[in-house]
């Protein structure tokens, strides 16, 4: 099977919006400050973009409500033209989906679990305000599994019936860009995914 090219795809997708001008609204998944600053950075003039922050998997609610924190200030300090929607904090999804799969690495089916449970969040709530696409931040990471995530978003795209706009944020220097944005805005870099058996291992 060919490899898709998702970073490819993007660049398309974005070269056909400035082609025609439009401007569509993107809800985009964050999963903390530091990946969503190049994020917002690389979309902000092709996207009227409504940020989710809806991560069952952060704990505790201490680490939670900090990265969130950090989320809504490097918003207010780069005077991004979004919205932010805060989901409460309520970490027993994610416990729910992780029982039994405790001990599996990162990258295995606990993280793919998660990262479902999170965009299939994403696309309801896409769908509640009438949002022309969904996505999220997660692409970025060098330690997540791109192809799975845009599998993923692609199958819910089609239960939830809002577009979505497949991405491999690590292109063009993507994961390098949030490094130097993070020093700059001095963005809280977590050194663990969220849940707490990231933490452990």
């Amino acid at each position: 099977m060919q490899k898709i090219n998702y970073g490819l795809l993007l660049d398309e997708k974005l070269a056909e919006l400035k082609k025609t001008g439009e401007k569509p609204s993107l809800l985009l998944h964050a999963c903390c400050a530091p990946c969503s600053s190049y994020v917002l950075e690389y979309l902000r003039d092709r996207f009227d973009i409504i940020l989710y922050f809806f991560n069952p998997n952060i704990a505790p609610e201490e680490e939670y409500n900090y990265r969130k924190s950090e989320l809504k200030r490097l918003v207010e300090e780069t005077s991004a033209p979004v919205r932010i929607i805060d989901a409460d904090y309520d970490p027993k999804p994610f416990y729910e989906l992780s029982e039994g799969l405790e001990n599996l690495p990162e990258r295995g089916e606990r993280c793919q679990k998660c990262i479902r449970c999170r965009l299939e969040a994403a696309g309801k709530m896409a769908a509640e305000i009438n949002a022309d696409y969904f996505t999220t931040t997660l692409t970025i990471s060098p330690h997540k599994d791109c192809s799975f995530i845009n599998q993923c978003g692609g199958e819910i795209a089609e239960k939830c019936g809002v577009k979505y706009l497949f991405s491999d944020f690590k292109k063009h220097g993507g994961y390098q860009r949030s490094i130097e944005l993070s020093r700059i805005y001095s963005l809280y870099r977590q050194n663990y995914c969220g849940c707490v058996f990231s933490r452990k291992s």
